[in-house]
């Protein structure tokens, strides 16, 4: 069974553990590198700046005891947008609905602070993050600002889930 865990700045090393090993793991996906993250960079007040971002939600996965995946939202470029940022799941939990639960997860977090819009940046050439984004309904919005000629922005329509009929 999946469990997620909202957490805290206090939960910094369940974070760092989990960042650390996806730069390793994912280095292509993401903004930051692992060095970055490393050495000098490697500091608990900095681990717990980033989970103290103004606005955010922070959750990591549990499989049978374990944190096997992140994911972060935060409030995106403008009003009613949320972005969903730091997706990772570790390569043993891929396969058993952990990403889907941890994007779930973000989409209620921005359905109940009002936002209407799912927003990411999604390095162009990460196929299988491509294809998994747009699985759970998140649909190419053109490229965006990205270090290396501009990633590329998918969005997703947030709707309040509606119940089904009654039986």
């Amino acid at each position: 069974m999946i469990e997620l865990r909202v957490l805290t700045a206090d939960d910094w090393p369940v974070w760092r553990e989990l960042r650390l090993a996806a730069l390793a793991d994912a280095p292509y996906a993401f903004g930051s590198r692992l060095a970055d993250w490393q050495g000098d960079g490697d500091r608990e007040e900095r681990w717990r700046a980033r989970l103290e971002i103004p606005g955010s939600y922070n959750v990591v996965a549990v499989l049978d005891g374990k944190a096997v995946g992140m994911v972060s939202g935060v409030p995106g470029p403008r009003a009613g947008v949320v972005e969903l940022i730091s997706l990772w799941v570790g390569a043993d939990a891929r396969g058993r609905g952990v990403a889907d639960r941890l994007v779930r997860a973000v989409e209620e977090w921005g359905l109940e602070g009002g936002a209407e819009v799912l927003r990411l940046d999604v390095a162009p050439g990460n196929e299988r993050a491509i294809a998994f984004y747009r699985r759970v309904g998140l649909e190419d919005a053109g490229a965006g600002v990205g270090a290396e000629g501009g990633e590329l922005v998918m969005e997703k329509a947030l709707r309040a889930q509606r119940p089904g009929p009654r039986r």
